[in-house]
């Protein structure tokens, strides 16, 4: 749809004169613009203005600039040219993107997908207009300023649903209103999930996206798979599920990360047999300082077991600085003697480790589902810039060497979601229990390989965008968010060599002898 302005209309001729010391006009796109009082605002300086002033500005604006900033400055628009209609058309709330490669392919008209049906299509719609309408403006507010996701937004996601579907399928999405019903919680399955993760991945901020709620992603399936206390489940299910409390999970540590087998926090049981004490720290922990549930990993007598731990006395958290935004409320945390009752124990004691290992699952699936959705917006992202940018007389999509680059992203990116697709078909008939078993090695490799191919988008891109790729602000934002936080997620959930080995063994593990 075209930019809403003023229906007064201007012939060119008039705005011509609109060039001198105290009125300054152009156009763009046919649109009339009054720059006059708004000279000493422009971020950009008063000289680049007056440049233009009398002028058709649309190459040089769109040479430097986003369509979306017309819309940031559409009171200046005091009409438009007589006799001629807008070419470039403002983007509609929950609109699908006209750029090639700017969706997966199942959302192209001209392609099909054995795996989505119409329940798909409809929570698409509604997750990017519920994320366009309110999580983009609240994660752009946040990212900059460091802040933490506000209780207003999860009070808006709690009510529509979002933070139950977040989880993936399961009885907790039974008689729940999910998006005004765009799908039924009994039908919700994997695709459903991997729509609402990467839907979400669209307003860019890295930091924020983890900031979130990413520790109830991450931290809930423990409660809804190992809780073996139901009074205590379903207190914590409907403070979570309702955002009157937050939840994280606590496994890292300074002195093990990807080995968890390495954990030295420990847990020991008082005399009577009721309680446990926990004493140790943990780092790198996603959501923590604001959270009031903690899924920790501890060392038992005879080996790991994982507790919900409430923040109590001798729980003390604290923030760390990392290369993206604080907003992700990355924290350190000292158990300081802390008195957990036995009834904290998710799974078996000692036998922690398959419920951190089953958990690990479906979250490197979701940072596969996020990070691939993300190198999808970058490719989006170059191909607007690379048509509209002028480099040597030319947009530098006609220089060679840059469709090159724009063919090694696109590539990447499609092949990347192609192989997520087919791991979550495969999650979608296969049950919990066996997942682990099965697709560990595979989502292991899938994660690997879709955080290198990061490492590839994310280099190709800064070379086509070149400064703005550097910028935080501005039309490179994306590319240049992306560049510094795509790193997270070759670390988190397993670096990338322990889950490639891991993906290795878990092969060879079930390799008949016969064929050796």
């Amino acid at each position: 749809m075209p930019l809403e302005v003023p229906s007064k209309t201007f012939t060119r001729e008039e705005v011509k004169k609109h060039n001198t010391e105290d009125s300054v006009w152009f156009i763009i796109d046919t649109v009339v613009y009054d720059v006059s009082e708004f000279l000493d605002a422009h971020p950009g300086g008063e000289a680049v203005l007056r440049q233009v002033a009398g002028t058709d500005a649309t190459t040089a604006f769109y040479n430097l600039h986003r369509h979306e900033v017309l819309q940031k400055y559409v009171d200046l628009a005091i009409g438009t040219i007589a006799g001629e209609k807008q070419s470039i058309a403002t983007p509609v709330l929950g609109e699908l993107s006209q750029v090639p490669y700017a969706e997966p392919l199942w959302l192209t008209p001209q392609f099909k997908s054995p795996y989505f049906n119409d329940s798909h299509r409809r929570l698409q719609r509604a997750m990017r207009i519920f994320t366009d309408k309110y999580i983009t403006p609240e994660a752009l507010e946040k990212e900059r300023s460091g802040e933490y996701v506000s209780q207003d937004l999860i009070d808006k996601m709690a009510k529509a649903g979002v933070l139950h579907m977040r989880m993936g399928p399961g009885k907790h999405l039974h008689g729940v209103s999910l998006l005004d019903g765009a799908v039924n919680g009994k039908e919700f399955d994997y695709f459903h999930d991997m729509i609402c993760s990467q839907e979400q991945v669209r307003a860019a901020c890295r930091g924020f996206q983890d900031g979130n709620m990413a520790g109830m992603v991450i931290g809930l399936t423990c409660i809804l798979n190992f809780c073996n206390n139901q009074a205590l489940k379903n207190r914590v299910e409907e403070e979570v599920f309702s955002g009157k409390k937050k939840i994280c999970l606590a496994i890292t540590e300074a002195f093990a990360g990807s080995d968890v087998v390495g954990l030295r926090t420990t847990a020991v049981k008082t005399p009577d047999g009721k309680h446990y004490i926990v004493n140790g720290t943990k780092k790198w922990i996603t959501n923590g300082v604001f959270c009031d549930y903690f899924v920790t990993g501890v060392r038992t007598d005879k080996g790991l077991s994982v507790l919900l731990i409430e923040r109590s006395e001798g729980v003390e958290t604290k923030q760390i600085k990392t290369s993206y935004s604080t907003s992700a409320g990355t924290a350190y945390i000292t158990y300081d003697n802390v008195k957990v009752p036995v009834e904290n124990l998710l799974g078996e004691e000692n036998k922690g480790i398959y419920v951190i290992l089953s958990n690990f699952n479906h979250e490197r699936w979701t940072m596969a589902c996020a990070t691939i959705r993300y190198m999808r917006l970058v490719v989006e992202e170059s191909l607007k810039w690379s048509h509209q940018r002028l480099v040597f007389g030319k947009r530098l999509i006609d220089q060679p060497v840059i469709r090159q680059k724009l063919a090694k992203m696109i590539a990447l990116c499609e092949s990347h979601q192609s192989w997520l697709e087919t791991v979550t078909f495969q999650m979608c008939n296969m049950p919990y229990s066996e997942q682990s078993k099965h697709l560990g090695g595979p989502i292991a490799l899938l994660k690997m390989s879709a955080t290198r191919a990061a490492h590839e988008v994310a280099d190709e891109a800064v070379q086509i965008w070149g400064g703005r790729g550097l910028t935080q602000t501005g039309m490179g934002r994306v590319i240049e968010n992306f560049n510094r936080t795509y790193k997270f997620d070759s670390i988190l959930g397993g670096a990338e060599e322990v889950l490639g080995d891991l993906g290795v063994r878990q092969a060879m593990r079930f390799m008949p002898k016969a064929v050796l």
